[in-house]
């Protein structure tokens, strides 16, 4: 997950105010259900100890979602009286809505409600053309279509020179069209960044398409083994985007597992565990941070100042380092700062995990390194 939109929460010191929105529920009473939230959202937060001006600016954002069409949810992260970003979820928050109140924004649960989630150009090709459309888990909306020739497109059954020669044409547009669909989709995935592209209809119509498609999108093809008008085609589309990101978070540990073995000289190109980890970001060393979310470190207590570099393990050691102004905070909320400072990215390893008993990160929370 790249985390430069991250880097507003950190121009002003916090405390802060981080609420995960759950939109997911829609029925007759959803707009007084969401009214109710807003207070339920407030009243936690001044229990907790935000000031008033932060209550009411959190109260009055969750308010205004009363009549959102947000299909899964809003995070929300306020400061000094003022909601200071609100990006919207891929996916429900676990266990309805949650508020914090804290040193740093708690954006740790952003890895799993709005990070890996693919964009899909979804294609539905035809022997004249096709139409594409744009699907990720905040939803779908129509990116365009192309039209080839009209005819001829279909074959005869007859064997004479004559209608031989009418087939030949007919290949011929079939090759035509095709070529026409994959220029237009190699356009449309260049346009959109899109990270996959699902054709949909006939076996041979996909195939040509496919074929024709630049060979730096090859790999980023699934044929949908459902047609256009079958109630499984969501099925498809929801497994490849899955597929996705199992295998990116696949990737990632996997690379993670062989650099956390030493070289001859002893040294890793990974760490693990928040005393490394901490060692790391100071250094600026993190080069891509790697987080189980229930991992037990994720909510350990470290020290931080008001640079992200400024964390420690104790208290003391910020003292050591002359930082004057210290805070406890989270291990991974301080550690993802430390990684939006410094342009590394973050991923959530939870997709690539099948059991409890993977190899994963010490604790939960692990990093490669930028150099040993």
């Amino acid at each position: 997950m790249d985390l430069a939109f991250l880097h507003p929460l950190y121009e002003d010191s916090g405390p802060w105010a981080s609420a995960y929105v759950d939109l997911s529920r829609h029925a007759e009473d959803t707009a007084h259900a969401r009214e109710l939230t807003a207070q339920a959202v407030a009243r936690e937060l001044a229990g907790q100890g935000a000031d008033e001006a932060t209550c009411r600016a959190v109260r009055d954002a969750v308010d205004d979602l009363r009549h959102s069409s947000d299909p899964h949810g809003r995070a929300l992260f306020a400061h000094a009286g003022e909601v200071v970003l609100d990006p919207p979820l891929a996916r429900p928050p676990q266990g309805g809505t949650t508020a914090h109140w804290a040193p740093l924004p708690h954006v740790a649960p952003l890895l799993e409600l709005a990070g890996e989630d693919p964009v899909c150009v979804v294609a539905y090709v035809d022997r004249t053309g096709a139409r594409f459309e744009l699907r990720s888990g905040l939803g779908e909306r129509d990116a365009g279509s192309v039209t080839g020739r009209p005819h001829p497109v279909h074959r005869t059954s007859s064997a004479d020179w004559s209608e031989r020669h009418f087939q030949l044409k007919v290949e011929n547009t079939w090759e035509h069209n095709a070529a026409e669909v994959a220029d237009a989709l190699a356009g449309c995935q260049e346009e959109t960044g899109a990270d996959l592209i699902v054709l949909v209809g006939e076996d041979r119509e996909q195939l040509a398409v496919a074929e024709r498609l630049p060979q730096r999108l090859r790999d980023r093809v699934v044929r949908a083994p459902h047609g256009a008008g079958s109630r499984l085609l969501d099925e498809d589309v929801q497994d490849a985007r899955a597929e996705h990101v199992r295998q990116r978070a696949q990737q990632d540990l996997d690379r993670f597992l062989a650099a956390r073995a030493p070289d001859d000289e002893g040294r890793a190109a990974a760490v693990e565990g928040v005393p490394a980890l901490v060692g790391a970001a100071r250094e600026h060393r993190i080069d891509e941070l790697l987080i189980r979310p229930e991992g037990p470190d994720n909510h350990r207590d470290v020290w931080i100042g008001e640079d992200p570099d400024q964390l420690a393990v104790r208290r003391t050691e910020l003292s050591a380092l002359g930082e004057q102004h210290s805070w406890s905070a989270r291990a991974d909320d301080a550690l993802l700062r430390s990684a939006v400072a410094t342009g590394a990215p973050a991923i959530s390893v939870t997709p690539a995990l099948p059991d409890a008993s993977a190899d994963t990160p010490s604790g939960g929370l692990g990093a490669l390194l930028r150099w040993r």
